[in-house]
């Protein structure tokens, strides 16, 4: 029986074109991927992105123009009876960030690496200027594909 695992991830551009991304050690495994999560039961899209960005940030967002859905296959990373079906939208935040943006990749603290123990996942958040910003910036294949399309559309 296949099953499905629905992601929403947003792209979220600074006032200076910088892009928004999120490094995150899960498992044992690190990823650059942008912001977002699964759909939960009876969300929509658009609510799941606020939710993410809210949980993961503290951060209000506004989910602007929907930029790609997944058109592949894609298993999960995590499950191999599961596919992958993501949905990407631009964000815009509706506040200041407050959360402690990195320069480094992988920049934790000792506070977020005591958490990995309980968790078995922590994140930081950085910004990648458009001018350095590629597909190889970023880990899962569908994200790939949406910074290619977002380095040619824009």
């Amino acid at each position: 029986m296949s099953k499905f695992n629905v992601r929403v991830y947003g792209i979220l551009l600074s006032d200076t074109k910088q892009v928004l991304v999120s490094d995150e050690y899960i498992r044992g495994k690190y990823y650059t991927k942008f912001p977002g999560g699964g759909l939960e039961f009876g969300e929509s899209t658009r609510a799941c992105l606020q939710r993410e960005f809210k949980e993961e940030m503290n951060l209000e967002v506004s989910i602007e123009e929907h930029i790609y859905t997944t058109d592949i296959f894609q298993m999960s990373a995590f499950n191999p009876e599961h596919q992958i079906i993501a949905i990407y939208y631009f964000a815009k935040a509706l506040q200041p960030i407050t959360v402690p943006i990195r320069i480094a990749e992988f920049d934790f603290d000792e506070q977020q690496l005591e958490l990995y123990t309980q968790t078995q996942q922590i994140e930081t958040f950085r910004f990648i200027d458009w001018e350095n910003f590629t597909g190889d910036a970023l880990t899962l294949p569908i994200d790939k594909i949406v910074a290619s399309l977002l380095i040619e559309k824009y």
